[in-house]
């Protein structure tokens, strides 16, 4: 872990297995040599290789193919949420056959068409909660619905989402509460007022605190680069 780099954020410097998106590395987009050796120079306990659009699988697919040995304990694929024109099937089909070192993949819920499909991925599927520009998946009651149509799944938690949908973060733990046991992973950031992912601030680090409390036993990926101050 690069603890100079975590060093502002003790909440994040002292979790053991942490690592961050790929997704926030904006300027090495489609290059994943690149992409990898930045996401790793902050630690080697984690990684999420987020396609967050269509056009960034078939890169990631190639390079996943020529079978790159990751130094990181724990790796995930985040599947893609924007840019959708392939045939649900065909994707769903896709992430099944990434190699079986890839531990988790995450889906957001409100881009499934028919949510059955996404069985085939079992207990690998990790579905994410929604903010609040989303139609689906905001809630724990939301959640609910699609965990009935994908029993298997498992829950990745954005702690940001969450407190999107209520600053009290009272809806977080009620997701936590009814789903804590399919937790896989959690994605930590800040969100600005547009909904972007932006660094975690001292704020936030303090209100989600009892949130993170509870997500100790699972891999913490940064969606935005740790703050600098």
């Amino acid at each position: 872990m690069n603890a100079t780099v975590l060093a502002t954020s003790p909440t994040l410097a002292g979790h053991l297995r942490i690592g961050c998106s790929t997704g926030y590395f904006v300027e090495y987009r489609g290059d994943w040599p690149s992409l990898i050796e930045q996401a790793t120079a902050l630690s080697l306990r984690a990684i999420e290789l987020a396609a967050l659009s269509e056009e960034e699988l078939p890169g990631l697919l190639a390079y996943l193919d020529d079978e790159p040995s990751l130094p990181c304990d724990y790796v995930s694929v985040h599947a893609p949420s924007k840019g959708r024109r392939m045939a649900e099937e065909e994707l769903v089909s896709l992430l099944d056959d990434l190699p079986p070192w890839i531990e988790t993949v995450v889906a957001h819920p409100d881009t499934f068409e028919v949510p059955e499909r996404w069985n085939r991925l079992g207990r690998r599927l990790a579905v994410e909660n929604m903010d609040r520009r989303k139609p689906a998946g905001r809630t724990a009651q939301e959640m609910a619905t699609v965990f009935a149509m994908l029993p298997d799944a498992s829950l990745c938690f954005d702690i940001a989402h969450s407190w999107a949908i209520d600053s009290s973060m009272a809806e977080g733990q009620a997701i936590l509460d009814r789903f804590g046991c399919r937790l896989r992973q959690l994605h930590v950031s800040s969100l600005d007022s547009a909904q972007h992912h932006v660094p975690l601030t001292q704020e936030d680090e303090e209100l989600f605190s009892s949130l993170l409390d509870r997500c100790r036993d699972v891999p913490w990926i940064l969606e935005a680069a740790p703050r600098s101050t």
